[in-house]
């Protein structure tokens, strides 16, 4: 199965502060909020949440087709995916502009405050899918993930012209889109991925409500945090599947990227949304346990020996057949 995904690709900048944010925070100065933190660490990684998708299916086994603008800083951080087996060869690099920087700061309480500079991100509105449809074979599935807002709607209107499948995940971008571009991004989807917070407020800014949104995708996926995920389809019975235990909490930057990565992954085995989900939690919490979103460890025995202990034998053995693991 061919998927591309398209989005950010970045070079996180991930910060520790040892207290709590609400601590900091007078409730009748909110509308004038000027703080400064003086956080412990400073850990500066890859990242960007189609690169961190990417490289979670391609520790899995899989070769997924990476799409998105970077600089001319970008080879370093090619060298690594295209490693890692990811398809790097229709990364755009930009002339003008370096790779985008995400800088996040995490409290005590895993709340997280964090600023996105787009850089050459901004080009990706230049990217044409058709051509690299041509060049692979044609394309199973495209992952729509937060990028450039305009290369999002490009990238989606040009599913809809062209009959590409789509999974829609507004997630970090939704903050600046409007409602007729969140309408825009989620119709016809086949998977549309949300948190539980970010689902609200997709419904919010459509003005629909979440029968009237499956009623416009196939398949809605809203991860629960520590609770693990829900998956709704339209006429059927929600399937919740709970998350993993970790072993620490180390960082939650890129957790939901790794869910997706896990649960696309099943999706191009043809295993059931239940082992999908399965697959996806448990990528997840690896991410959870390591800091930097791209980190984590996955050894093939280790990863099915913790699937087996949270959802059962038989649930490691459909899943077994599939995982390859090759670059721990």
């Amino acid at each position: 199965m061919r998927i591309a995904v398209t989005g950010s690709i970045a070079t996180d900048h991930l910060m520790t502060f040892p207290g709590r944010f609400v601590d900091q925070l007078v409730p009748d100065k909110l509308h004038r909020v000027s703080l400064s933190f003086l956080v412990d660490g400073l850990e500066i990684r890859r990242g960007g949440i189609a690169a961190n998708i990417c490289f979670g299916m391609a520790c899995l086994g899989l070769e997924p087709i990476l799409v998105g603008a970077v600089g001319h800083d970008f080879d370093d951080y090619r060298s690594w995916l295209d490693r890692h087996g990811v398809n790097t060869r229709f990364v755009h690099v930009s002339e003008l502009h370096h790779t985008a920087r995400f800088l996040c700061t995490t409290d005590l309480d895993h709340n997280q405050l964090a600023s996105f500079y787009p850089g050459a991100m901004s080009e990706a509105r230049d990217i044409e899918l058709a051509p690299i449809a041509e060049r692979v074979g044609g394309l199973d599935l495209v992952m729509i993930s937060p990028n450039d807002p305009e290369a999002m709607l490009r990238h989606t209107d040009e599913c809809r012209i062209r009959g590409y499948p789509f999974a829609a995940d507004p997630s970090q971008q939704l903050a600046r889109l409007d409602g007729d571009d969140v309408r825009r991004l989620v119709e016809g989807a086949r998977y549309l991925f949300t948190n539980e917070y970010e689902g609200q407020l997709t419904e919010q800014k459509t003005g629909w409500s979440h029968e009237e949104i499956l009623d416009r995708v196939e398949i809605r996926v809203t991860t629960l945090g520590p609770h693990g995920v829900r998956i709704d389809r339209k006429g059927a019975e929600p399937i919740v599947v709970p998350a993993p235990e970790e072993e620490v909490k180390a960082d939650p930057t890129g957790v939901g990227d790794a869910f997706r990565a896990g649960f696309l992954a099943g999706v191009a085995w043809g295993l059931s949304l239940e082992r999908s989900a399965q697959i996806g939690n448990m990528l997840a919490t690896l991410a959870l346990e390591t800091i930097g979103t791209q980190e984590y460890e996955l050894g093939r025995g280790r990863f099915l020996e913790r699937l087996a202990k949270t959802y059962g034998e038989e649930a490691a053995a459909d899943i077994e057949p599939h995982v390859r693991c090759p670059y721990p």
